[in-house]
């Protein structure tokens, strides 16, 4: 059966479009219940009499039929292995893709998951379920009608499948149908209309086997708070917002909220360099971090600046009312700040007036103890100091209590001071490894679920050869002696090096790469699902892979002793390391080694081995030294960051040992090598696709040579400090695809290279693999295809790869900061140490050792506990701002000063651990720490750093 679907559309011109389009309707479209004796079933029953869903309101057999905001707010209470027998409609399923593209992706696990009996229902094409559309009715409304209409249908067409005389004799209850709906209107119409209907949150509640399921319900407001007064100012609509958009009345950006004032805050906005600055509850208006904001510029009289003040929100219990003395202390506080602000310090200030979209997510963190015995009112403290606290109700508070948890917000109403939301699941013991490793990756946003079948499905079929047509297609190198130098324990081992003396006296040189691109075809799943993680990303004794292991560490990692297939860039270079030719192919290799860093320096430093492996290491290592110094010699910067290892323990994954990674001359030697890859590599595609490469980018020769010049003879790490503060006020390289910019702005300021790309570490990063795509087609090896060259499908990539390897990063330092604290657990270690820099209150200082940087307090005011008085000591330390010194007496710390620290884990706050930095050297009587023989336990607490928000507590007292 078919039918006409006509709607108008205005076009950029005026004119009005009248679309017309074929619907077809058909009446062969089964139920899916195993009830059924008149639909054809064309699959697998999905609806079953077993199973039932056993609820106090509905006490018969029942199906449920979810209505779309059922979907999108009360997906959590779905992923729960509770309700089954479930009808989705194909109306339900558009609404949700169209609207939450997360959260389609989830319902789509649970809907294809075969043991929840999940059935779609093509309720579109069926011709006694479609509605169309009637004359002013909206899109929302004609499907909430659809979905009664399907839901009608189906409860009608089951009735009367149960109606046979044999059915009655069975003594069986009959089979309905009831709608979940939220939407109040919807449920009114239903309910006239002679369906079973019911709210999701009552319909939970009655589920008396799964009590705990009603921790998981989406709140949009708790009862205690229905009729509070407001406590923040209303939202424009998005109409006003739009208006006062295209008008330039107000502005849009994204907030950044601070980590060290709940409540400061910015929002980054295209005309001000430095972003908007944001002060005071009221201005920051229930935005949280990562939201599209927008935002009114106030007036420049009223313009402040950015507090220095640490300071955080005291504990607010869940059933305490709005305290207006607190907002008093606020306001004083926010005004005390601008007064303090000179006229130079002033920025740009503005008010949150809207918000267009939310970013909000999931949140790891703790409960809050309450103070109040049997309350399901709870209050929810996020690991993230940039997130507010959550409202949220449970019922498991004593067994969630010592627990890292999860909480999702669902609403932030004008009465209500923090935002509402829900319990998720709990992720396990606070400070056990396994747990925090497990908050790294979602507070960073690491994708690291299990790969699902359908990625893995695009997986080569177990046992894998290279067959006849390969070799044939293919260049074969399994003669040559090539090797691969690695860090101990690499699995994943993406490269692997050749050199070896040509007839004419040149050299050829070769770098092969693992050929990812190979197993990973453009747009199937595996594709896919490698792009949206865009890197492997490395936690301290963990890797969370880009790629499926099959590939990472067997079939792509270049291991000694196995043929592999390989992307191979070969050079021809004279002694001097001068590039006389050069050549891509694909490749099949077979590495005669795989060996570490530290083995391969030793087979260099060994005279007596003479084998083609070590011959071929000697020259590698005498041209990278060759073409390190030439890329000095052109403003390349050898910048530094303190890096360490750990060593540890194979059974309880914590820490034994922590020690600054070593470099040795073969680290420079496979990094010089992978660089002149990438560069030969960039300037090749960049030639032949140049709209579509994509390059990384970021002269720097004077500073090259002022960062030489600075030594110090009695200090032999001055030069690494100066180094690792160059690095920090680098700006990050970042992906770009070659069309977007001007050829003069692809300079790579770090490595002084014109041109700079990411091609020799395909197995963990996607980037990598896409220039290999784009390096294939370019030689013929490989043909294209038309989202390779599709600029926008690019710009998309590369702007998620720049996020994934950012988060990436932090992730791995926030793995290494948590390893580190577990080290030094009921630990007390004086190491040696320099001032990295001198701050009003402190010394920042680096320990070598460990690689390790942290504040040492010079302030020794110090806030008491519930409310006792500061104490104060005698000891004064003046900050010079000329400078930038602190004295103390006859004593004076100047920038990369040594220093002897004693080393501390101060766990006092279990959500926020933190190293105490305290001074042992030089001797400052009532500051520094006093050794056994000359102090007591008492003055050595007197060096304890302090808080920093004393001042807004004393108004308190």
């Amino acid at each position: 059966m078919q039918t006409l679907r006509e709607f108008t559309r205005k076009t950029k011109r005026g004119n009005i479009l009248k679309i017309v389009r074929e619907h077809y309707l058909r009446d062969d479209i089964g139920c899916g219940s195993e009830l059924c004796r008149e639909c054809f079933q064309n699959e697998v029953y999905q609806l079953t009499s077993q199973h039932a869903n056993q609820s106090t309101l509905f006490k018969f057999p029942h199906y449920l039929v979810l209505d779309t905001n059922v979907v999108l707010d009360q997906i959590d209470v779905l992923e729960e292995d509770v309700l089954r027998n479930v009808v989705v409609l194909t109306t339900v399923l558009n609404e949700v893709k169209h609207r939450s593209s997360s959260i389609y992706k989830r319902f789509n696990e649970i809907v294809h998951d075969r043991t929840r009996n999940f059935y779609v229902f093509v309720n579109e094409h069926h011709k006694e379920t479609y509605a169309d559309r009637e004359p002013d009715e909206t899109a929302n409304d004609r499907n909430d009608r659809a979905i009664r209409l399907a839901t009608k249908w189906y409860d009608d067409h089951l009735q009367a499948s149960q109606s046979s005389k044999e059915f009655e004799r069975s003594g069986k209850a009959a089979m309905r149908v009831v709608l979940l709906t939220d939407d109040a209107a919807n449920r009114a119409k239903a309910e006239a209309e002679g369906i079973l209907v019911t709210t999701a949150a009552e319909y939970v509640k009655s589920l008396e086997d799964f009590p705990l399921l009603m921790d998981k319900l989406s709140h949009k407001t708790f009862d205690s708070e229905k009729n509070g007064l407001p406590q923040y100012p209303p939202h424009l609509s998005m109409k006003e917002l739009l208006e006062g958009l295209r008008q330039n009345k107000i502005l849009q950006g994204t907030f950044q909220a601070s980590r060290e004032n709940y409540l400061e805050g910015s929002v980054s906005v295209e005309k001000f360099e430095k972003g908007i600055l944001i002060q005071g509850r009221e201005a920051l208006n229930r935005a949280v971090d990562g939201d599209l904001v927008a935002v009114e510029l106030l007036p420049e009289s009223e313009w402040s600046a950015p507090s220095e003040i640490v300071l955080e929100e005291k504990n607010v219990y869940a059933d305490e009312v709005p305290s207006e003395e607190r907002a008093k202390d606020e306001n004083d506080m926010l005004k005390q700040v601008r007064a303090a602000a000179s006229p130079a310090e002033r920025t740009p200030t503005g008010r949150i007036v809207g918000i267009v979209r939310r970013k909000w997510r999931q949140y790891c963190g703790i409960l809050q103890p309450s103070l109040i015995e049997d309350t399901n009112r709870h209050i929810f403290v996020p690991a993230d100091r940039k997130i507010p606290r959550i409202r949220i109700e449970t019922r498991q508070a004593a067994k969630l209590q010592n627990q890292r948890i999860i909480v999702t917000i669902d609403t932030w109403p004008r009465n209500s001071r923090y935002p509402h939301g829900h319990f998720v699941r709990s992720l396990g013991p606070l400070g056990d490894t396994a747990t925090e490793n497990e908050v790294i990756l979602l507070e960073h946003d690491v994708p690291h679920c299990k790969f699902s079948d359908e990625v893995l499905s695009f997986l080569p079929k177990m046992p894998w050869t290279i067959t006849d047509e390969d070799y044939s297609k293919r260049v074969d190198l399994r003669d040559l002696f090539i090797c691969s130098v690695d860090p101990p324990g690499c699995t994943d081992i993406d490269d692997a090096l050749h050199c070896r003396e040509l007839p004419n006296g040149n050299l050829e040189v070769g770098v092969h790469i693992a050929d990812v691109s190979h197993f990973i075809r453009p747009g199937n799943a595996l594709d896919m699902e490698a792009a949206a993680r865009g890197t492997t990303v490395y936690l301290v004794g963990k890797r969370i892979d880009m790629v499926p292991e099959l590939l990472s560490s067997n079939l792509c990692s270049l291991v000694g002793g196995v043929e592999r297939f390989a992307f191979s860039c070969v050079w021809e270079v004279d002694n001097e390391a001068n590039v006389l030719s050069k050549r891509f192919h694909k490749s099949v290799i077979k590495s005669k080694r795989a060996m570490t860093y530290e083995e391969a320096q030793s087979i260099i430093d060994d005279a007596t081995q003479q084998n083609e492996i070590a011959k071929s290491l000697r020259h590698l290592n005498r041209l990278a030294k060759i073409l390190k110094k030439r890329r000095m010699d052109n403003g390349a910067l050898v910048l530094a960051s303190p890096e360490i290892r750990f060593q540890v323990d194979s059974e309880t994954h914590e820490p034994l040992e922590v020690e600054v990674k070593q470099m040795r001359e073969t680290n420079s030697m496979v990094e010089e090598f992978m660089l002149l890859a990438n560069i030969t590599v960039a300037e090749h595609i960049a030639t032949e696709f140049s709209e579509a490469s994509q390059v990384d980018i970021e002269s720097g020769l004077e500073l090259s040579h002022s960062l030489d010049k600075c030594v110090k003879a009695d200090n032999p790490y001055f030069n690494t400090m100066i180094r690792i503060l160059t690095t920090r006020c680098m700006m990050q390289a970042v992906y770009f695809i070659s069309g977007s910019l001007q050829k003069e702005e692809f300079f790579h300021y770090g490595l002084a290279a014109p041109i700079y790309t990411h091609f020799t570490s395909p197995i963990r990063r996607y980037s990598d693999i896409m220039v290999h795509r784009l390096l294939a087609a370019s030689i013929g090896a490989d043909s294209t295809y038309a989202k390779l060259l599709d600029r926008k499908s690019n710009e998309e990539l590369c702007h998620n790869l720049n996020y994934r390897h950012k988060m990436a990063q932090y992730a791995g330092r926030a793995s290494v900061a948590l390893n580190t604290h577990l080290f030094f657990r009921g630990k007390e270690e004086d190491e040696e140490g320099y001032v990295l820099f001198v701050r009003k209150n402190a010394l920042q200082v680096l320990i070598p050792k460990y690689g390790l940087e942290g504040t040492l307090y010079l302030k020794t005011d110090k806030d008491g506990k519930d409310g006792q008085e500061r104490v104060k000591s005698e000891i004064v330390f003046t900050f010079n701002e000329e400078d930038h010194t602190q004295r103390c007496g006859d004593v004076v710390f100047h920038s990369f000063d040594p220093v002897t620290v004693r080393l501390s884990l101060d766990s006092s706050n279990v959500q926020h651990e933190k190293l105490i930095f305290r001074l042992v050297k030089p001797y400052i009587k009532g500051f520094s720490v006093e050794t056994a023989s000359k102090g007591t336990e008492g003055q050595e607490v007197a060096a304890a750093p302090p808080s920093k928000k004393s001042k807004k507590d004393k108004k308190k007292k």
